[in-house]
Order: C-alpha cells, then sequence, then structure tokens
C-alpha cells in the first residue's frame, strides 16, 4: 500500500533532503519555484517505480494490526507483512513501531499493495553468508536438529547437511550426543539451485588444533609441569591431550607401585597434571610422567616399614597366586597365598578376600631394588604348629582318622586343618608295603606315634612301626653269621629267591648262592611256599637286609675242597629256627684233630 498523503512543499522538501534512490541521499536544492512543484510529483511518482519487487531492504515498523504489519520501506512508501509471519510459537509478535526490520520486497497483491516478506528476506541473507563463507572461507554458526543417514542435519537458517566423517577429527561412534548443539562449521560447498549445503566442522577443528600446537610447541620443555585431557586409555599407557599434540603416559609412570589396567583407575576425558620427561620437537614426541610429581617412596622403604613390624593396609588386587595389598600411595605388598593361612588350606584367595578389605599384615621381606614387599596375613596370629609342638612332644602316642592316602603314605587328621604324615618307609618293620591302601582305609581310626614336628617347614612326621619294639634290633645277635636257618620261599626273582626267617623277617638267597652248580634260572630249583634251608652270610641292620647262601649247606666236590665246615670256623652250638635238633648238632672244625 502506498501512502500518497499530501504532496511536500518546497520547504519541507528542502528539509527532508530525500533523494530519489532507496540508497543515497541528494545534495540540498534551492527551494523550487512555482513552476517546479508539478516536477517534485513527477519525481515522487518515480521513486515508487524504484522500489523493485525481489529487493531486499531495511525498512520502519509504522503500524501493527491484528493481521497484518506495516512498513515503511522508504520515500513514504509502505507494504505489510502477513502478521502470521511474525508470530511466535504463543502467538506474540516481538515487533514494536519504530523498530527497523530487514524484508524482501515479494510482490503487489490485487490491489497494487506492497507485499513484504521477512522469512524470504532472512533466507537470502543465509545463502549470502553461505556464499561469502564458502568463498572467503569464514566460519558460519548452526544448530544440529537431528540425525541423518550419512551425518547430521543443521540448521543454519535454511537446511544444511554435516557428513559423519566431518564431524569430528577422529571417527565419532555416537553422533546423538551432538543433536541440539549449537556449532561453528565451514562450507564445504552449496548449490543454491538444488537447495544444498554441505558443512564441516572437522576443518574447524582442525585449524583449531594447528593453531594450539603451534602454542604448544613453543612451551613445552622438559621438566615442565603441565595440565592435559585424557584422550585414550590403552593396557601400555595413556594419551594425554596437552592442546593440539599428544603426549604418551607410559604404565611404568604411572605410579610407583604396581599397576596392571590404566583403565582401572583413569577415565577418558579427565584432566591430569603430568610431567614431560622428555620431548622431541621435531618428529613431535612427548614422554610424560604422573609418579615423578611426588618423591620416590621406595628411597626409604626399608626404613619405614622394618621387617616383623604390622601395619594395616587396603586389598587392590585379588590374584589366583595371592593378594596385592596397598601400604600407601605408590607402595603395595604381596600376600603369597602360601602366607595367608597356618593351616588353612584355599583354593583361591578371592574366597576369604575381596578388594577393598581393610587387613592387618606382616612385613615379612623388603627388596628396595625390585620394588617388592612380601607381606603376610597369617604371621599376625599365634601360629598352631608352635603349640602343636608343645602340646604332641616326640614319641607319643596319638589317634586320628585317615584323611588321605597316597602311593607315598597316609595322611592322618590330628588337629583341626593339621594332618600328620605317616610315609610308607614307617608303617610296618616286618611288611614290605607296595601300596599303604592294601592294609588301610579313609576314614579309618588309627594310632601313631608322633616321630617329629617341623614348625618352620610346616611338616608333622607320625609312625606306626614305632609303636612296637624294633625286631632288627637284636637281630645280629639272634642270627649270627653261619646261623643256619629255614624258612619259606617267599618270592622269585631274576637275581635270586627271598626266604622268609620269621613274620616280617626275610633274607635273600642270590642267584650266585642257589647251588654249587650254575643256575639260569632261580624258578628251575625252587617255587614259591618251598621250605629251604640256607645259611646265614650277613646281616645289615641299617639297610634291614640279611644274605643267605644255600650252596654252602651242599657237600664239597673233590676239587672243591670243604665248604661247610671251613665257612662255620669251628662254632659250636649253633641254633636255628627248626629247634634244638638243629641247635644241638656239634660242627667240627677240619683243621681241628
Amino acid at each position: 500500500m502506498v501512502n500518497n498523503g499530501n504532496l511536500m512543499s518546497e520547504q519541507d522538501s528542502n528539509k527532508e533532503g530525500k533523494s530519489t534512490s532507496l540508497t543515497e541521499s541528494a545534495p540540498a536544492q534551492p527551494a523550487p519555484g512555482k513552476e517546479e512543484a508539478l516536477g517534485f510529483k513527477e519525481l515522487y511518482e518515480q521513486s515508487l517505480q524504484n522500489v523493485q519487487l525481489g529487493a531486499v531492504v531495511t525498512g520502519k515498523v509504522v503500524q501493527i494490526n491484528a493481521d497484518t504489519v506495516m512498513v515503511d520501506v522508504g520515500w513514504k512508501t509502505e507494504g505489510y507483512i502477513p502478521a502470521k509471519e511474525l508470530r511466535d510459537d504463543e502467538g506474540n509478535i516481538s515487533l514494536a513501531v519504530g523498530d527497523e526490520i530487514e524484508i524482501l520486497v515479494d510482490r503487489r497483491d490485487g490491489d497494487g499493495n506492497l507485499v513484504l516478506s521477512r522469512d524470504k528476506a532472512a533466507k537470502i541473507k543465509v545463502w549470502d553468508d553461505v556464499k561469502v563463507a564458502c568463498e572467503q572461507n569464514t566460519a558460519i554458526k548452526g544448530i544440529v536438529l537431528e540425525r541423518v543417514k550419512g551425518g547430521l542435519s543443521v540448521d543454519i537458517g535454511i537446511p544444511a547437511f554435516l557428513p559423519g566423517s566431518q564431524v569430528d577429527i577422529r571417527p565419532v561412534r555416537d553422533l546423538d550426543r551432538f543433536v541440539g548443539q549449537t556449532l561453528v562449521f565451514n562450507v564445504l560447498k552449496y548449490d543454491r539451485k538444488r537447495n544444498n549445503v554441505v558443512l564441516s566442522r572437522r576443518s574447524i577443528l582442525e585449524h583449531e588444533r594447528e593453531s594450539e600446537k603451534r602454542e604448544t610447541l613453543e612451551r613445552l620443555e622438559e621438566g615442565k609441569i603441565v595440565e592435559g585431557t585424557i584422550k585414550n586409555i590403552t593396557d601400555y599407557g595413556i594419551f594425554i591431550d596437552l592442546g593440539g599434540i599428544d603426549g604418551l603416559l607410559h604404565v611404568t609412570d604411572i605410579s610407583w607401585g604396581r599397576i596392571t589396567r590404566p583403565a582401572d583407575n583413569f577415565s577418558k576425558g579427565d584432566r591430569i597434571q603430568v610431567k614431560v620427561l622428555s620431548f622431541d620437537r621435531e618428529k613431535e614426541r612427548v614422554a610424560l610422567g604422573l609418579r615423578q610429581l611426588i618423591n620416590n617412596p621406595w628411597e626409604t622403604i626399608a626404613e619405614r616399614y622394618p621387617v616383623g613390624t604390622i601395619i594395616t593396609g587396603r586389598v587392590v588386587n585379588v590374584t589366583d597366586y595371592g593378594v596385592f595389598v596397598e601400604l600407601e600411595q605408590g607402595v603395595e605388598g604381596l600376600i603369597h597365598i602360601s602366607e595367608m593361612f597356618w593351616t588353612r588350606e584355599i583354593k583361591h584367595p578371592s574366597k576369604v578376600l575381596n578388594v577393598s578389605d581393610q587387613i592387618h599384615v606382616m612385613i615379612l621381606e623388603v627388596n628396595p631394588g625390585a620394588k617388592r614387599i612380601s607381606l603376610g596375613l597369617k604371621q599376625t596370629t599365634q601360629n598352631p604348629w608352635e603349640t602343636l609342638k608343645e602340646k604332641y612332644p616326640e614319641g607319643t602316642v596319638v589317634k586320628g582318622v585317615i584323611r588321605n592316602i597316597t602311593n607315598f603314605g597316609i595322611f592322618v587328621g590330628i588337629e583341626d586343618g593339621i594332618d600328620g604324615l605317616i610315609h610308607m618307609s614307617d608303617i610296618s618293620w616286618r611288611h614290605r608295603v607296595k601300596h599303604p591302601s592294601e592294609h588301610f582305609k579313609k576314614g579309618q581310626e588309627i594310632e601313631a606315634m608322633v616321630l617329629n614336628i617341623d614348625v618352620e617347614n610346616e611338616k608333622f612326621s607320625l609312625g606306626i612301626k614305632q609303636i612296637e619294639k624294633n625286631p632288627w634290633e637284636s637281630l645280629d645277635q639272634k642270627y649270627q653269621p653261619g646261623t643256619v636257618v629255614t624258612g619259606k620261599v617267599t618270592n622269585l626273582t631274576d637275581f635270586g629267591i627271598f626266604i622268609e626267617l620269621e613274620e616280617g623277617i626275610e633274607g635273600l638267597v642270590h642267584i650266585s648262592e642257589l647251588s654249587q652248580k650254575r643256575v639260569k634260572l632261580s624258578s628251575d630249583l625252587f617255587a614259591v611256599g618251598d621250605m629251604v634251608s640256607a645259611v646265614i652270610k650277613n646281616i645289615d641292620l641299617k639297610n634291614r637286609k640279611i644274605r643267605l647262601s644255600i650252596k654252602e649247606l651242599e657237600a664239597p666236590s673233590a676239587e672243591e675242597g670243604p665248604s661247610v665246615n671251613s665257612y662255620l670256623n669251628n662254632r659250636e652250638n649253633v641254633g636255628s629256627n627248626l629247634g634244638k635238633a638243629l641247635a644241638d648238632v656239634k660242627i667240627v672244625d677240619v683243621k681241628g684233630s
């Protein structure tokens, strides 16, 4: 709508100084004469024609109605904007009379009035900004609206597309976290006809990082304490962003103590202070240290933790072989599974201890060079083995239940959690035991004698045969060399035969002592169960061995000369277990009269 009003007087025209152009002011003119009044009217009419459709101009709000907002676009030329275009979500119009507003001269309606549009003017301005941003590589702001296929939709005044590869310097898995954020972008390309704009945030970040990098490289130096952000965590260390450049905090430089998994103690995004250990400016490599910010606690560890001291610590790690206990920051000790209990057997330390448990431990060994401390849990309680030694002196006969049978002996339960071992060599004086299970059963109650209690090595030795008298102690008096004995063949071997002289007492007749004749196999002459007479040649009490000879009882040949009588060496009244009859036999010395 055009407001014609009354034509301006020459004086008013001079005061206003309006030009025929919308963008330029005309220089002051002399007051027009009467004959020029008609020319001024034509000039005004011409100014209306200079308001071009499609032009973006700045106008002033002159009137606000229910359906329209009247805007002066220059030279008292007015147009209107539909009010619905200016209303917010609550139906309010935020403009006031006198406010300036950028609008597009859109068209004329049927009555010839100018129809204006702020939205279209804004879009045209956005496209202008997009063009400038693309050509001059300047930044543009936008709000991320939603995640779409291949990237994100961004509102920069018009819809634009941000590819997933251009969101960040590194690939981003969770694009949804950017929705709703206002960010800054570069324009990669645009097509106004297709209404297509492609953005990049990556180029902005790369430029910022490069700028940060130059500043960081200038201020970095060895020994300097810097602050950074944890960027990535691996098993061998932590990568820290120092500002455009990453530094590595190796796992060995995290703590004076033991760190197995850095991820258990640190998180991505954490801010952390570290010390620059080394810096290669050309290769842009930075080695960082965290433990170097505090004094090495291992330098004075031996003085602060004397062996035998009982202290309190916190369980920080549980393994198959033991438990690690933190004594102070950077100082941990190991309780080996064997040092956890005196008598209780556990399959895994986690059955009795958990991470964060506060426990009392004893210092067993300190090795500052290897940064190792051996701890004991059982040493904080009374040693039951010492009590056991006092309770059961050597020679005491005790009762117990067989808890386990092995191929080397029997384990007998004497005290709660303490078993005594009866070695198979201590089961019987008289019988050769091939396997204890032949004579005993698990759960059977038996008596045994205490042989030894080794407190240091936690060993409890028992014996069954020691309860009765050792028959071998006086065997050399009963069976002196030269004595003729009779017994039953109990075993045939390649090297001879075994003869039982009395219960549990056997002697060996070597194959060379079986006969005056040459013998290849003992089974050629004897069978198990045969009753055989032989001569005692030697008794080894220490090793409990008896050597016998049968060929010494055989009559000698003419070439061989005397044998039995010569061997017996004029001994008289020699007895055997065959009874008095053999004992009374008088042996005559061949050399005698």
